[in-house]
């Protein structure tokens, strides 16, 4: 707890509130303690004023598990957010990654971790589901409830100082700051086109069974809505397309195959969105609440690389992406789509230094750079003279990032493996130094059994490590802190970001300040990326999307015109 010293007050605080699919959470109750004086709050929610009943200033460190819940619950109230935040959720993933845990990462399993005493899953769930109800509640079950609420910040007491000899607070403090922004971005929701969504809902099974007839027709591959392999293979062989089989000998059908496959065969392309519309696509379950906005969980930290995880299933990025078409500024709004050029190479270009990856960034292109330096174009070339082979470069410096194989990379080039093998070593040969980097990497994580970002984010080496996993991550996570950092400077300063999509942040603001709020979002990215590389700046682009326009991704726009022609 020494660390912690230099904090005036010391608050744990816990929110119960009402939570419905797509709508802004309905503060309950809250309980809150200050841990030196042991001063404390117990409020119901018609006690709430307009203020927290706490400091919230610099001198002063706001605690929670999970924080975004909590400061969604400040955002729901009005309350201004607290400046210092320490989240013990983002701390235990960040103490645990890679380890296996032994009851999942919530409170109850950071409890369970430590040998902490709490209170049982079973009376956990019937206590939230007796909130969830939304009342009324009686005198008894109020008082319940708020017994419920102060178990839990009487559990962060328990929990705070056994974590904190093993907190590197000026760092877990940017990943509190994090979860604020996470929380603002989660109160702002993408707005989408409600009354289409409704029709897509309504009219989805006559949809499909349309969509099926319509596409079908080119491939003969579905007996009623049924998808069979063996007229599959027929088609295949028809067109003499290979494709990928697993051990048994049986065709691959996951979607990640079709994805890749349709890259190299573009015939496949209508036939792979079909297969991911039908098989994932559950409109239900996307979240939309009553103000038009799609909200679910962010899930901050949920991947190893420290990235978010929200439910594909509720996120209108998550399913096929013809359904973004749904995404439509408010009247009166505009959107943007702002995402980092190339980030990947960028990225490692930086983190290993390698200066000739360094320029073929700076030249604006670097897929077409990259086949001038291993001479495969002249130098003149351009990416209209030569599209060939800047797209087989292309390919080849994306899987370099998965270390990918000669067999697999060839397979998703649609060239013999000699091909590949040649671009590989290419690869290799111009950027050399980007490789030792890449090979010391994962030397140094097997050797040390950890590895670490820029801002601390730590992976554990399991005992049996993936070598691709361990050479990918740094990429991987410095870009999350880059994503990170770029969230809170562009929340902090009024930017409505409305949601965080791997490279990219989607933007609303009003039409006549659009232009602007897109100029600054692009500032706080370039800002985010010098200082996670250490001075280089990576290059933006933004879409603009105007009402009463609509978002478009040009890899659904066939399944969405087909679908919408149907409506």
């Amino acid at each position: 707890m020494q660390l912690l010293e230099h904090f005036r007050e010391i608050w744990l605080c816990d929110f119960e509130f009402i939570s419905r699919p797509g709508e802004r959470p309905v503060p309950v109750c809250l309980a809150a303690l200050e841990i030196r004086t042991g001063a404390r709050w117990r409020l119901w929610h018609d006690q709430f004023g307009r203020q927290p009943p706490f400091g919230i200033g610099p001198d002063i460190l706001f605690t929670a598990y999970f924080s975004c819940a909590e400061l969604n619950c400040f955002l729901s109230l009005r309350w201004p957010l607290p400046v210092r935040i320490l989240d013990l959720f983002t701390e235990f993933r960040n103490f645990t990654n890679g380890w296996p845990t032994i009851a999942g990462n919530s409170l109850l399993g950071a409890l369970a971790h430590f040998g902490v005493d709490a209170i049982g899953a079973h009376e956990k769930q019937e206590m939230r589901e007796l909130i969830q109800s939304g009342g009324p509640w009686s005198q008894e079950e109020r008082s319940a409830i708020q017994d419920y609420c102060q178990s839990d910040v009487e559990a962060l007491n328990r929990l705070l100082p056994i974590m904190a000899p093993q907190i590197d607070l000026p760092r877990a403090l940017l990943r509190g700051r994090y979860m604020a922004a996470v929380a603002r971005m989660e109160f702002a929701g993408v707005p989408v086109n409600v009354e289409r969504l409704d029709q897509l809902r309504a009219n989805w099974t006559r949809i499909s069974d349309q969509l099926i007839a319509r596409v079908d027709g080119n491939y003969g591959v579905f007996e009623g809505r049924t998808f069979k392999q063996d007229r599959f293979e027929g088609w295949l062989a028809r067109n003499n397309i290979p494709w990928p089989v697993l051990d048994s000998g049986r065709l691959s059908l996951e979607d990640d195959t079709f994805r890749e496959m349709a890259k190299i065969f573009p015939s496949v392309a209508p036939l792979r969105e079909l297969r991911h519309a039908l098989s994932d696509l559950r409109l239900n379950d996307l979240t939309v609440g009553t103000d038009d906005r799609n909200r679910c969980m962010l899930s901050p930290f949920g991947a190893r690389s420290g990235r978010n995880t929200p439910s594909a299933a509720k996120y209108i990025f998550g399913p096929s992406v013809w359904l973004r078409n749904l995404i439509e500024p408010p009247p009166g709004h505009g959107l943007s789509y702002v995402d980092w050029v190339q980030e990947e190479f960028a990225v490692g270009a930086a983190l290993s230094g390698d200066s000739a990856m360094l320029a073929a960034y700076e030249t604006g292109d670097s897929y077409l750079a990259s086949a001038k330096l291993a001479r495969m174009v002249p130098e003149d070339a351009t990416k209209e003279s030569h599209p060939v082979e800047r797209d087989l470069f292309k390919t080849c410096v994306l899987g370099v990032g998965y270390e990918i194989g000669a067999k697999s990379l060839a397979l998703r080039m649609g060239q013999p493996e000699i091909v590949a093998r040649h671009l590989l070593q290419c690869h290799h040969e111009i950027y050399r130094r980007f490789w030792e980097w890449s090979d010391n990497a994962v030397n140094h994580a097997i050797l040390c059994g950890r590895q670490w970002t820029t801002f601390g984010w730590t992976r554990r080496v399991p005992i049996v490590p993936n070598p691709r996993s361990l050479r990918n991550f740094h990429m991987q996570a410095n870009a999350a802190e880059m994503l990170r950092l770029a969230a809170c400077l562009a929340t902090e300063n009024g930017v409505e970001v409305c949601a965080p999509v791997h490279d990219a942040f989607l933007i609303c603001a009003p039409i006549e300040r659009l232009d602007a709020d897109v100029e600054r979002m692009r500032h706080y990215m370039a800002e985010a990326s010098r200082v996670v590389l250490a001075g280089f700046t990576l290059r933006t682009e933004a879409h603009l999307i105007r009402y009463p326009e609509h978002y478009s991704d040009r890899r659904g726009e066939r399944m969405w015109r087909e679908v919408t022609a149907l409506l």
